[in-house]
C-alpha cells in the first residue's frame, strides 16, 4: 500500500465481527436492572415512602422534602450495592446534550476514616457552573451560581460506576438553562388544558399524559477511517467528497440483511439500553448505505426525552468497542439520504383512552375530531415556531432533500380524516368517521390484511399516522425536548382558546355537543390552509405554499426569529413554560450555536483545502508536467499530440488549485470580520456570505478528486466511508 489511506481501508476490510453475548437470552431477565424504578423501590424504600413518590409522578404533587430523605438512603444503599462509587446530577443544558459533575459517596470521618453518605439534600439539589454553559447573556461569568434539581418523574440509573439522577437545571434567578424544565412545564400545561376539554366528555377526572415515540436514524463508519477525516472528527459531517458511483439508487440497502459487524453492534447496543430500561423494539437498515435506525416503544415524553439522550451517548460507547464511529449529524454525506429522528407524538389519558383515535361512537369521534382541529389549528398559527424548534446548523443541510421534507410546515391528514373534515364542513351532524378496510389478496395461503384509515406521506413534515402525528422533521443530532415542548405549548394554547370559545356558546344557549360541534367546524376551518396531503418537494407546493401565507423562509437564523415573535411570547407566557426572557436568552444560544458550527466548519475546510488536498493536487501536476517534459524530450517538436490528456490535466488542476486558494483566504478574513458584530447579524452573515463560499471550495476540490491519482488521495472517498461495515 502506498498511502495511509489505503492502509487504513485494508485494515477496516479484514476486521472481524466482536461478538458479545448478553447473560440471558430472555430480556425480561436483566431489563431496567440499571434502573432505580418501582421494582427496585419495592426492595428499598417503604410504602408509605413508595406512595408519595408515586403521587409525585403520577398526579403533579409536589414531594415533601423530607420524604427525600429516606429516598436518597434506599437510592445510596441500591446504587452501593451495584457497585456504584458516585453520584451525579444529569442535565440537559442548551449545548443539546447531557452534564453531569461526578461526587463521590464518600465523606471524611472522624481524623483518619471515611464512611458513605448520600443525604436528602444532596438528591434534591446542586450547584454546577451556569456561566460556563450556554445562557443567552442571563449569567455573566462573574455570576455563576445555578442549581440542578431533582426530577422523580424520571428514574435514577447507574452509569459504569456513577448513580446518574435525572434534574432540570435553572439560575440563580430561576430561569431555566435546559430543555427539561420547560418540556416539563409543557406537559403540565397541556395536561391542564387537555383536561379542562376532557371534561365536556365526562373525563374531566383523567389523568392526561403527552407521549412520544421516537425514531433514531444515524450512521456507522469505520473508526480508522473516520480519525483519517478532519472532517469528520470536527464537524461530525464530510466537507469535501465526491459522490460514489453506486450510494442508494437500487434501494437495495433498506431492510437489507444487516452485516455482521453491525449485527453485533446493535445485539450490544440493545444489551445495554434494556438494562437501562429503555424499551428499543425495532433495528434495520436505512435507505443509505451504512445507515440505520433504532426505535423504542412509546413513552411518556419525559421519560423518552431522556432515553433518547441516554440512548445516543450510549451509541457512541458501544460503537467504540466494535471499532465503529456513530455518526449523528444530519447530512454527513452529500449525495444520499440524512439522518432524522421523527418524533411520533400524541396524547393520551393514563387510563389508556388514545385522544388521537376515532372512536367507535358519535361521541367518541366528536372527541377525535375535536383534538384533530385543535392540534391542526394549533399548528397552523403557530408553523414557523414549529419550525424554528426544529431548525440548526445540520438539520439545514438534510430538510428539502430527498429524503426530507421540506423547510415549510404543512399537516398529512389521510383520505379518511380529510373526508370527515370535509363533511364535518358541509354538515350540521355528527359525522362518522370510517374504520379499518380488510383486503384480500386472493391468495389461499395469506391471510386477509387489515388496513390502516390512513396513509403515510413521507414528505410532510408533520403527518398523522392513524392515532398519532409523526413530526419528521426533527433532525438526528437533536434533543426532542426542543420541538415537544413546542408542540405541547401550542395545543395548550389552542386548547385554552377553544373551551373559552365554547363556553361561550354554551352562555348564549346552545347545548353542550352542539357547542362543541360548530366550534370544532369553525376551528377546522380556519386552519384548512396547513392541512396538504400532496407532494411536499414539488416546485408546485412552495409556491402553493406562499399563497396560503406559511412561512417559507430557509435560512436557519431568521427561522429563530419566530420563537420571540409577539404571537410566541404570548403563547409561551400564557401556558407559563418560558417567559420573554428566556426566550430571547434562547434565540441568543441557538444564533451563537449557529455562528460557531458554521465557523468550526469553513476554518476546518479551509485546514483541510491547504494542509492536506492542494499539496496533493501540486504533487499530482508536478507529476503531469514531468511527463510533458519527457514527452518533449521523447517526441520533440511533435510532442503536443501524445499529451493532450496531461496538459489539459494540468490546466484543469492549477485553475482549481487557485480558485480554491482564493477562497480560502475569503474564508479567513469573513471569518475574523464576523467574530466582532452582535450575534444575529453574525449569524446571517454566516448563512448568506461564508456558506456560499465554502460550497464554491467543495466543488472544486470534489473535482480535483476524480482528477488526481486515487493512490496520492490522502482522505478515504465515499466508495470506502459508505461500503465499510
Amino acid at each position: 500500500m502506498t498511502n495511509g489511506r489505503l492502509d487504513a481501508v485494508e485494515i477496516a476490510c479484514r476486521k472481524e465481527p466482536l461478538v458479545v453475548e448478553p447473560p440471558s437470552k430472555a430480556t425480561s431477565d436483566y431489563f431496567g436492572c440499571k434502573v432505580f424504578n418501582r421494582s427496585a423501590m419495592r426492595k428499598y424504600l417503604s410504602s408509605d415512602t413508595r406512595r408519595m413518590v408515586y403521587e409525585s409522578i403520577e398526579q403533579g404533587v409536589t414531594l415533601d422534602k423530607s420524604v427525600a430523605e429516606y429516598v436518597a438512603a434506599g437510592m445510596k444503599q441500591w446504587a452501593m450495592e451495584m457497585g456504584a462509587t458516585h453520584y451525579t446530577h444529569w442535565f440537559q443544558p442548551l449545548t443539546g446534550g447531557t452534564a453531569e459533575k461526578h461526587d463521590s459517596f464518600a465523606e471524611p470521618y472522624g481524623h483518619d476514616g471515611s464512611l458513605e453518605s448520600f443525604s436528602g439534600k444532596l438528591l434534591c439539589q446542586q450547584e454546577p457552573d451556569a456561566s460556563s454553559f450556554p445562557n443567552g447573556g442571563l449569567r455573566n461569568t462573574f455570576e455563576a451560581r445555578g442549581y440542578t434539581a431533582w426530577d422523580p418523574s424520571s428514574p435514577a440509573f447507574i452509569l459504569d460506576d456513577c448513580l446518574c439522577i435525572p434534574t432540570v437545571f435553572i439560575s440563580y434567578n430561576g430561569e431555566a438553562l435546559d430543555y427539561k424544565t420547560p418540556l416539563l412545564k409543557s406537559i403540565s400545561a397541556v395536561s391542564k388544558a387537555t383536561k379542562d376539554v376532557l371534561s365536556y366528555f365526562g373525563l374531566g377526572d383523567e389523568m392526561v399524559q403527552s407521549y412520544l415515540g421516537w425514531e433514531q436514524e444515524y450512521f456507522l463508519v469505520d473508526r480508522d477511517l473516520f480519525s483519517m477525516r478532519q472532517d469528520l472528527m470536527m464537524t461530525g459531517r464530510t466537507l469535501q467528497g465526491h459522490n460514489s458511483s453506486k450510494n442508494q439508487q437500487l434501494d437495495d440497502h433498506y431492510f437489507g440483511a444487516i452485516p455482521s459487524r453491525v449485527f453485533e453492534f446493535m445485539k450490544e447496543l440493545e444489551f445495554e439500553a434494556y438494562k437501562l430500561g429503555i424499551p428499543v423494539k425495532t433495528r434495520h437498515n436505512e435507505v443509505a448505505p451504512n445507515q440505520f435506525e433504532i426505535a423504542p416503544v412509546y413513552e411518556e415524553a419525559n421519560l423518552a426525552v431522556d432515553h433518547n439522550l441516554l440512548l445516543m451517548s450510549l451509541m457512541k460507547d458501544v460503537a467504540e468497542k466494535h471499532g465503529f464511529e456513530v455518526l449523528l449529524h444530519e447530512k454527513p454525506y452529500d449525495g444520499v439520504n440524512g439522518s432524522g429522528k421523527h418524533c411520533n407524538w400524541s396524547l393520551g389519558t393514563l387510563s389508556g383512552i388514545g385522544l388521537l383515535s376515532p372512536g367507535k361512537t358519535t361521541e367518541e369521534n366528536l372527541r377525535f375530531l375535536v383534538f384533530m382541529s385543535n392540534i391542526l389549528k394549533a399548528v397552523y398559527d403557530n408553523n414557523a415556531l414549529l419550525k424554528a424548534s426544529i431548525m440548526t446548523a445540520s438539520n439545514a443541510h438534510r430538510l428539502g432533500a430527498n429524503e426530507a421534507p421540506p423547510a415549510i410546515i404543512s399537516s398529512f391528514l389521510g383520505k379518511t380524516v380529510s373526508e370527515a373534515f370535509t363533511e364535518l364542513l358541509n354538515s350540521k351532524d355528527m359525522v362518522k368517521i370510517k374504520g379499518k378496510k380488510i383486503y384480500s389478496l386472493g391468495i389461499p395461503q395469506i391471510p386477509e390484511l387489515l388496513v390502516d384509515n390512513t396513509d403515510r406521506n413521507r414528505t410532510s413534515p408533520f403527518a398523522f399516522t392513524g392515532n398519532r402525528f409523526e413530526f419528521r422533521a426533527v433532525g438526528s443530532s437533536a434533543n426532542c425536548s426542543a420541538p415537544i415542548t413546542v408542540l405541547n405549548t401550542i395545543v395548550a394554547s389552542q386548547l385554552i382558546k377553544f373551551k373559552k370559545n365554547v363556553d361561550k356558546r354554551i352562555e348564549k344557549g346552545e347545548d353542550t355537543m352542539t357547542a362543541i360541534l360548530n366550534e370544532t367546524r369553525e376551528t377546522y376551518k380556519a386552519c384548512q390552509k396547513i392541512c396538504f396531503d400532496g407532494n411536499g418537494y414539488s416546485e408546485e407546493w412552495k409556491k402553493e405554499a406562499e399563497k396560503r401565507k406559511l412561512d417559507c423562509e430557509s435560512s436557519a437564523p431568521i427561522t429563530f426569529d419566530a420563537f420571540t415573535s409577539k404571537r410566541s411570547i404570548d403563547v409561551f407566557k400564557e401556558s407559563n413554560v418560558l417567559t420573554e426572557v428566556e426566550l430571547k436568552a434562547r434565540n441568543e444560544v441557538f444564533w451563537e450555536t449557529y455562528s460557531k458550527k458554521i465557523e468550526i466548519e469553513a476554518r476546518t475546510l479551509r485546514d483541510m483545502a491547504l494542509n492536506h488536498l492542494l499539496p496533493v493536487a501540486v504533487s499530482y501536476k508536478s507529476n503531469l508536467l514531468d511527463i510533458i517534459w519527457k514527452a518533449k524530450e521523447v517526441y520533440g517538436d511533435d510532442y503536443k499530440k501524445y499529451i493532450e490528456y496531461e496538459s489539459s490535466q494540468v490546466a484543469e488542476i492549477s485553475k482549481k488549485v487557485c480558485n480554491v486558494y482564493e477562497c480560502c483566504g475569503r474564508i479567513d478574513t469573513e471569518c475574523d470580520r464576523l467574530m466582532k458584530i452582535g450575534s444575529r447579524e453574525q449569524a446571517v452573515e454566516f448563512h448568506d456570505k461564508v456558506i456560499p463560499i465554502m460550497e464554491k471550495i467543495r466543488a472544486e476540490l470534489d473535482t480535483l478528486e476524480m482528477i488526481i491519482d486515487d493512490q496520492m488521495w490522502p482522505m478515504p472517498k465515499y466508495r470506502e466511508l459508505l461500503f465499510i461495515s
